[in-house]
């Protein structure tokens, strides 16, 4: 049987959540789609979730799930074909890594169009914790493997749903600069199919974009029009890539799952970003 990675601190004991759960109806979060503050912990790889505070629970953190988020459908019994099967599996833990360099750009990476979940869409590095991994080891191995940036220590789905996360984002400030990161950058290709350093301006306006909706409730007169990245040819060989302001400016379609756009939740983590520097 496999390994409870979410529980929540229900009534005083924890207890596993099922795939076919709604985390944020468990917890009492009400109608919306948050952020609401949730105390949490991580012990021996599980992240424990609660909506109170409790012993060990090492932080207070804003839960938020996207507005075509399924899960918010299915506080009611699940009467899908297969849902026993659907109730057996549990809701896994990921981790991404809001890379800050000493200039205050943050790292994207856009994922390539032959991977099954979320193809050709702009994230983080960023994956699954494994099992009694620590959550900063996660977050550093997934940059590791994604984009050969090793640093020291001291330093979705449409329909019926087929996965189930709760992502942690977890923000990294470096000693280097984004010039000497890019110099030691070595991409996976088969994840990465492109890369590029966000600053404070644009992070702003693709913060500001809301699912769900047509536009932007707020767009700067002064953003440029295209955005330097670096591409990644099918040999792995790299070259320029001028993106356009509009691609990143995206929201999430209601068809189309593979459309170039940024990531829900880094718009959100993108919010919690620039927060953080302002204050």
């Amino acid at each position: 049987m496999a390994v409870a990675r979410v529980l929540l601190l229900l009534s005083g004991r924890p207890q596993s959540v099922s795939f076919a759960q709604s985390v944020c109806g468990l917890l009492g979060a009400g109608p919306g789609f948050g952020p609401w503050p949730t105390h949490c912990s991580l012990k021996r790889g599980r992240l424990v979730l609660s909506n109170r505070p409790f012993p060990d629970a090492f932080a207070r953190l804003p839960l938020q799930r996207p507005p075509y988020c399924p899960f918010a459908a299915l506080d009611l019994p699940c009467r899908t074909s297969g849902s026993e099967l659907l109730m057996n599996r549990g809701v896994d833990l990921g981790v991404a890594i809001i890379l800050q360099s000493s200039d205050q750009t943050v790292l994207l990476t856009r994922r390539t169009r032959n991977l099954r979940v979320s193809p050709n869409l702009w994230v983080p590095p960023g994956g699954h914790v494994e099992l009694d991994e620590e959550l900063l080891d996660g977050g550093l191995r997934e940059l590791w493997e994604e984009t050969g940036l090793q640093l020291p220590q001291g330093q979705l789905s449409w329909g019926f749903p087929k996965y189930h996360h709760i992502i942690l984002y977890l923000l990294v400030i470096s000693q280097e600069s984004q010039r000497q990161l890019q110099v030691r950058i070595q991409p996976n290709p088969n994840e990465v199919s492109a890369f590029m350093w966000l600053g404070p301006n644009i992070a702003a306006a693709v913060s500001a974009t809301e699912d769900g909706t047509e536009t932007s409730t707020f767009l700067p007169q002064d953003l440029p029009s295209s955005i330097l990245a670096v591409e990644l040819k099918e040999n792995g060989e790299a070259q320029p890539l001028v993106l356009p302001t509009s691609t990143l400016l995206q929201t999430t379609p209601t068809t189309v799952e593979d459309k170039e756009r940024i990531s829900t939740g880094i718009k959100f983590a993108l919010g919690l970003w620039l927060q953080h520097l302002h204050r």
